[in-house]
């Protein structure tokens, strides 16, 4: 296995990679890092536009502290 590609994959995953992901190219496992990073990245742009449109439901002159205290 790639050093380099294990290391990528086993920050994406914060963990060490499954013993089992040995077998596959170095080619597979960037791949898979990669897949992992966008999904992730994906997830939490998500929660972000969640917690932005949540915040419209709290009255204006209130949204700018509200928001420096749940996002400090």
């Amino acid at each position: 296995m790639s050093t380099e590609a294990r290391e990528q994959l086993g920050k994406e995953l914060r963990d060490e990679p499954p013993r089992s992901v040995g077998q596959l190219p170095p080619e597979q496992l960037t791949a898979l890092a990669d897949a992992l990073r966008r999904e992730r990245e994906k997830r939490a742009s998500g929660l972000n536009e969640a917690a932005e449109e949540a915040l419209k439901l709290v009255p204006a002159l209130a949204r700018g502290p509200v928001r420096r205290i749940l996002f400090r």
